[in-house]
């Protein structure tokens, strides 16, 4: 099976042709204002027209409330939550819950982390999958930096990888954690929030590429 990608942070049209003749799994959008990638909802209603029936497309959230969750739903019709603070397990269950959508939680790979405890607290709170990202004192995600994948748990759980993965890199991050599934942003930039177009093309072709060994 080949290991699913998304591309996150996408605020142009443009970006989401090239993701989807790319063929990737889903468009992230990002709904935290501080990010350079974020998108209001008057933008997010323009980029879901271009995205096609099986792209799926994931909202990024970063500390926020059921209510605001939910208003972000009532214009975009996510298919999946990406949780990208820190929220508790609990709290993940009772935004999707409100939201009626399926969820996971992005991880910050800290050097003292118990990594299989934290993802088993969320899997038990109904998570479909967890995501780890490389740990950043600051910033949530989109740093560019990349973790020790030798630390990469082998477990019968869908694990995203993200974390500094470009097109030079993500096919020996494939080979090396055999993760179920890619997500990339800054790997595939010219600027933040500017994806280009042959990045992203070169980062599919690895994904395939480490998928077949």
């Amino acid at each position: 099976m080949r290991t699913r990608a998304k591309i996150c942070g996408i605020t142009r049209t443009s970006d989401i042709q090239a993701a989807v003749d790319a063929g990737v799994d889903a468009i992230g959008l990002v709904f935290y204002a501080p990010s350079p990638r974020y998108v209001n909802i008057v933008q997010a209603k323009n980029l879901i027209k271009h995205i096609p029936a099986y792209v799926q497309i994931v909202g990024l959230f970063v500390n926020a409330t059921a209510s605001e969750v939910c208003q972000v739903l009532y214009d975009i019709p996510l298919d999946v939550l990406q949780f990208h603070g820190d929220e508790t397990p609990e709290q993940c269950q009772n935004i999707a819950e409100q939201a009626k959508r399926r969820w996971y939680k992005a991880i910050q790979v800290k050097p003292d982390l118990d990594i299989l405890a934290q993802i088993s607290h969320y899997q038990q709170a109904g998570a479909s999958a967890v995501l780890l990202d490389a740990w950043h004192p600051v910033l949530k995600g989109g740093t560019g930096h990349q973790f020790d994948w030798s630390k990469f748990p082998k477990i019968d759980v869908p694990l995203i990888l993200a974390g500094g993965l470009t097109p030079e890199n993500i096919e020996e991050a494939i080979q090396t954690t055999g993760a179920f599934a890619v997500d990339v942003s800054g790997g595939v930039e010219s600027a933040k929030g500017i994806k280009d177009q042959q990045l992203i093309e070169r980062f599919m072709q690895g994904v395939q590429r480490g998928s077949a060994k």
